[in-house]
């Protein structure tokens, strides 16, 4: 294991490959095989590129030798921050090929997320889109390679604009040798949505991700006739893996990247393409449902229909199966590990009440209260889980692993549930100061920490907000120093963040005003009081009663 890495004991690794659960094979062997047994199937369809499970290898051996030629090597750490397009899963595959580790950045990650993240794993290479969303990646990446001092190249798909293009890389496979990549060897890093204003990586290994994929296109019934529709980030974990775009490659099934999920792209998308099967945040699935009812293409091909990241209301999943004429699967999971499903023959009552039973029968949950004490099945409490595909720990993070996991191994997720006696699993909320807007996890205590950089602010809390479109929306309270003649204009505050570079889904939905916070019993601020108090703030607004 990696340095950093926290290892699986020896005795579950023998367990887990004797069960058949690890298949000792990497993601390098994994595409060489499927280029083998499906050469001339669709692998991806980006725009009007199209790439074959033939061209898909041939493509990513070229860009390994390029990149071998550069001197990027084994265990090498690459921050690769690319949108929907084929040249993702090249450029992660090519990185895999060689056993250099991509590190997943966002496209909404700005300045504060990548220098951070760049610089704590040392990384050696930036990987762009020239453009994207109007936002110049490539003025990013030059202030980066002049704050991270060990950031030596930037490779940017289309115009490079003084930087090395990705496409002019490509070099002859014979004219390199390639490292020994191992099975149990980490492949690649993901950034965790923690509950603090610092970003924990997840090392995840060949062994760990692929049984993930195995089970997952198990349960979601992909085949090679399979067509996965990504309109989610697809380096997130959810659109990734569960199946997502690697376990449809993995199934032997066509990826199809869509810039984005408007039902105007992505209707025409699946009429054109036949796309089977897709995966939504719930706000975009409450557009998809009000758009339906007006919209003429031909939908007749999707056969299932995923919701995740957030929870995803039994009305709101009752609409949905109203109007789609294909199967709701609800997805709950994280990228430490543990995903659960509710399964396709599924009874209508588990599909839109619960977020399902995990991949494999060797995950083990348990639902403990305060002191770690299991509660009875259908009571609410913390969910712990450790199995075949969660970490055991973050990448160097010691701290936070004492505080993340059990002696035993089990990894407190933050997460508030039940489970009932058939199984499933109910999510009921998180018991962590953490936000979850519309399947973007935001840490409040980051926020918090770029707004009181804020010369004439004195203190700070945000908190979540309860919204019917995303769930929740981000508010902070704010303290102005006394001196302060008047308060600073809200759009002040936003133009503020967005020039310390943080992401605009994280900048504050909206801004509250106080002379005070309420306090706990000792003495520290009650994010529940506040919580409270703008939710009882909205209910007025919203019923048009005076606020007193």
């Amino acid at each position: 294991m990696m340095e950093g890495c926290m290892p699986w004991p020896e005795e579950e690794v023998t367990r887990y490959k004797n069960l058949g659960y690890w298949q000792g094979i990497t993601f390098s062997e994994l595409l060489t095989e499927r280029a083998k047994r499906y050469p001339l199937q669709a692998a991806i369809i980006s725009g009007e590129k199209r790439w074959t499970y033939e061209d898909l290898h041939q493509e990513v051996e070229q860009l390994a030798a390029g990149l071998i030629h550069l001197g990027i090597q084994k265990e090498d750490r690459i921050v690769v921050q690319l949108p929907n397009i084929g040249e993702l899963l090249v450029v992660i595959f090519a990185l895999f090929r060689i056993g250099a580790l991509p590190v997943f950045a966002l496209p909404s990650h700005r300045q504060s997320e990548i220098f951070y993240i760049s610089e704590y794993v040392v990384a050696k290479a930036y990987i762009i889109q020239d453009m994207y969303g109007g936002y110049d990646y490539r003025k990013m990446a030059a202030e980066l390679q002049h704050a991270v001092s060990t950031i030596k190249h930037v490779f940017v798909v289309g115009e490079p604009l003084g930087f090395q293009s990705l496409r002019s890389l490509y070099a002859d496979p014979a004219s390199v040798t390639f490292s020994e990549t191992q099975a149990g060897e980490v492949a690649f890093l993901q950034l965790s949505g923690g509950s603090t204003g610092l970003p924990k990586l997840i090392p995840r290994t060949h062994d760990d991700y692929i049984y993930s994929l195995h089970g997952s296109a198990e349960i979601c019934g992909l085949s090679e006739k399979s067509v996965y529709m990504a309109v989610l980030p697809a380096a997130h974990n959810f659109p990734l893996s569960s199946p997502g775009v690697l376990g449809t490659l993995y199934a032997g099934g066509t990826v199809v990247m869509a810039e984005g999920g408007s039902p105007e792209e992505a209707f025409a998308l699946i009429e054109k393409e036949k796309v089977t099967i897709t995966a939504l945040v719930p706000p975009l699935a409450m557009v998809w449902i009000d758009a339906k009812k007006s919209r003429k293409e031909d939908l007749s091909s999707l056969e299932v229909l995923q919701v995740g990241g957030a929870a995803f209301s039994e009305a709101a999943a009752i609409k949905l199966n109203n109007a789609f004429d294909c199967v709701l699967q609800q997805v709950f999971g994280m990228a430490e590990g543990l995903v659960n499903y509710t399964r396709l023959g599924d009874p209508e009552h588990v599909i839109v009440r619960t977020q399902g039973r995990p991949i494999s029968p060797a995950d083990e949950v348990r639902i403990v209260d305060e002191e770690d004490k299991d509660v009875e099945i259908g009571e609410t409490g913390h969910l712990l889980t450790r199995g075949p595909y969660t970490i055991r720990g973050y990448y160097k993070a010691e701290e936070h692993n004492r505080r993340s996991f059990t002696p035993d191994g089990f990894y407190r997720t933050g997460d508030l549930a039940r489970v009932t006696p058939e199984g499933n699993l109910i999510v009921t909320g998180r018991a962590k100061d953490q936000i979850n807007r519309g399947g973007e996890k935001v840490a409040a205590e980051e926020v918090e920490n770029h707004l009181l950089a804020h010369k004439e602010l004195y203190d700070v809390a945000v908190v979540s907000m309860p919204d019917d479109f995303l769930g929740e929306r981000i508010c902070a309270f704010i303290i102005v120093r006394e001196e302060q003649q008047k308060r600073p204009g809200i759009r002040e505050l936003r133009r503020f963040l967005e020039k310390r570079g943080l992401a605009a889904y994280k900048i504050p939905d909206r801004f509250e005003f106080v002379s005070s916070f309420p306090m706990t019993a000792v003495g520290k601020v009650s994010k529940k009081g506040l919580r409270t108090q703008i939710a009882d703030k909205l209910h007025l607004e919203r019923n048009n009663q005076p606020i007193r």
